[in-house]
């Protein structure tokens, strides 16, 4: 049995942006919820969201902890285990140029993965089969972009928020996708698509290309149509890739 910290994050923002929360939630050895933490973030982005839940939960894991991290966002898993080291060697911009957005969050998350070790695991969102732990952090997220009040076990909360069945969607066969684990800032890749998230209609790109944040897709990955280009379904809404 692995010795690693099982944990899931997520953020949310109702009208993206608008009122946006942020939650963790920490299982014990059995794979049971343990800990979780949700806080509010005022109006932001669905990304700030995402971002912050991940910055968040590393803070609450004491660092030399090997951390499995379950996510259903591909921009905040991309952000720090494929575009982040471009970035640093490009003076913070992207490929096209343009400053990081969200810079400030993605540089603390860095200095938190130094010396860590942390797998990175995609998880589809909102579905019956889906992952329990991201089920919950996405509803706790939810419940603290609408109340815009802090909760969890470290505010004296006794039971974890019930996942909504209305938010589920019938099961589908996408599986979970894991990154490598490795010591330090990882930098596997994150896969799988991201249209349940973003709720824009994915393709299977024919061709190599560019996304509107400046990182490059494959040929064979899952696009969506971000205003007049098409680029990764989990970009839609940022203004750069983070």
């Amino acid at each position: 049995m692995s010795d690693r910290i099982i944990a899931a994050c997520d953020g949310a923002a109702k009208g993206n942006p608008g009122p946006a929360g942020w939650a963790w939630v920490i299982a014990d050895a059995g794979g049971r919820p343990e800990r979780w933490e949700a806080g509010p973030l005022g109006r932001a982005t669905n990304n700030v969201g995402e971002l912050t839940a991940l910055q968040r939960l590393l803070e609450a894991v004491e660092p030399g902890t090997a951390l499995q991290v379950r996510m259903d966002s591909q921009y905040a898993m991309k952000a720090v285990t494929q575009w982040l080291p471009n970035w640093k060697r490009n003076g913070w911009k992207t490929a096209a140029g343009k400053p990081v957005a969200n810079r400030e969050i993605v540089e603390r998350i860095d200095s938190l993965l130094a010396d860590r070790d942390v797998e990175f695991r995609y998880v589809p969102a909102h579905r019956e089969d889906g992952d329990h732990l991201n089920a919950i952090a996405d509803q706790a997220a939810s419940d603290a972009a609408v109340s815009q009040e802090p909760a969890g076990t470290a505010h004296g909360a006794t039971a974890v928020p019930v996942p909504a069945p209305s938010r589920s969607t019938p099961s589908r066969s996408t599986p979970s996708r894991t990154t490598p684990s490795r010591t330090g800032p990882a930098r596997g890749t994150a896969s799988g698509g991201g249209a349940a998230r973003s709720g824009a209609r994915t393709i299977t790109a024919k061709f190599r290309g560019t996304c509107p944040c400046g990182q490059p897709y494959a040929a064979g990955e899952k696009i969506a149509k971000l205003g007049t280009r098409w680029g990764h379904p989990d970009c839609r809404g940022a203004a750069a890739p983070a």
